[in-house]
């Protein structure tokens, strides 16, 4: 079998936060039971067993939520103890979590990093911006208490990333923004997606605005890796990536629909985080194994919807550096097929804008530099 890649949510969509925005809150409301509790340590061995039982070569277990903290220390104590307790010989597994970043109680941050999970902490960009739509359950500001988390993070010297959606405000303040985040070295920039029935709010992306928001930030991408300071963007690495010769390690650049789990909080099984929903739940974890969840086909049904590639598509000059962009971004379907992708616009001002720079960026590290000559 391949290497295994979940993705789990220990707490369904429990939060301490009430992000405007947040994806999730519409997904579970598009299902007949919104909220799927907390995992239980009987689900997190079933889950772990079969997992070890099925990978080869490596496992990969990603944690998200709503916000997965809210597990507790005895669920992430209890989660090592039960690698060890099922992994195979020459089986290597990786931890990681993606959190708000909000009141982390210090004892279970202190695991995460002696545990060496990969720690991603979603941050808004400037102080205004983020606390404009990521407030608590009680709409108090939230942005100070994140950052002393990733302090503390520093402190102890653990392994980070930042994660910012690029919502309205965000993608119209794009330069200030990688600016205030460039310290921190490891950068997501990911757009906000309005639910699905498609109603806009205040805060919706358009493709005009997040075209421009892609050329500001890449100008200082650019920029720092002429330095030979050089700020990770994921989507922009992934490009360059792509440019050398490999495959996207991102799912939403591959031009098709990957091969991974996602697992609730209950032990329900599904093929893609953006797509949590009744019609695509492919078994509990508690009575199936992967090999049996996976021979139902349901994983490969959703996959197959992703295959089709558009007329418009194919005769586009950026293709093989779009590859039509993540199924989520091309609803809604059409005649049962995925549209166009609705960010279409977004990159082609991008590459437009940026190729040269991107194949100059690819010699340097092709030869071994990290830097671009002046």
């Amino acid at each position: 079998m391949p290497p295994l890649s979940l993705m789990i949510k220990p707490v369904s969509g429990q939060c301490t936060m009430r992000c405007r925005y947040c994806f999730y809150e519409d997904v579970a409301a598009n299902r007949d039971q919104a909220d799927k509790g907390k995992m239980s340590i009987e689900t997190l061995e079933n889950l772990v067993r079969r997992a070890m039982a099925y990978a080869e070569g490596y496992v990969s277990f990603a944690f998200q939520g709503g916000e997965p903290t809210l597990a507790g220390l005895d669920f992430f104590q209890e989660l090592i103890r039960l690698e060890k307790k099922y992994r195979k010989t020459g089986l290597k597994v990786g931890n990681s979590i993606q959190t708000n970043g909000y009141k982390i109680n210090d004892e279970l941050l202190k695991f995460l990093v002696e545990e060496d999970f990969l720690i991603g902490i979603s941050l808004d960009g400037t102080k205004n911006i983020h606390d404009r739509l990521r407030v608590d359950a009680k709409g108090r500001e939230t942005y100070l208490e994140v950052l002393k988390t990733v302090k503390r993070l520093k402190e102890l010297g653990g392994e980070f990333n930042i994660l910012t959606v690029v919502n309205k405000y965000v993608a119209n303040n794009g330069a200030e923004c990688f600016k205030q985040l460039s310290e921190y070295k490891y950068l997501q920039f990911v757009p906000c997606i309005d639910p699905f029935d498609g109603e806009a709010s205040d805060y919706s992306l358009n493709p005009e605005e997040y075209g421009k928001f892609l050329k500001d930030t890449f100008d200082l991408y650019y920029s720092s890796f002429k330095k030979g300071k050089p700020v990770s963007v994921r989507n922009f690495d992934n490009y360059i990536g792509i440019l050398l010769g490999r495959e996207p390690e991102n799912c939403g650049m591959c031009g098709r629909c990957g091969s991974y789990f996602l697992i609730e909080a209950n032990g329900d099984v599904y093929p893609c985080d953006f797509y949590v929903l009744d019609q695509w739940c492919m078994g509990n974890i508690n009575n199936s194994s992967f090999f049996r969840l996976e021979a139902t086909g349901k994983g490969e049904s959703f996959r197959k919807l992703s295959y089709h590639i558009s007329a418009e598509c194919m005769d586009c000059r950026w293709y093989k550096l779009c590859r039509g962009g993540c199924r989520r971004d091309r609803e809604p379907f059409e005649n049962g097929l995925p549209g166009l992708n609705k960010w279409c616009s977004s990159y082609k001002t991008l590459f437009e804008f940026s190729y040269p720079r991107m194949c100059d960026i690819a010699k340097a590290l092709r030869d071994g530099k990290n830097k671009v000559n002046a």
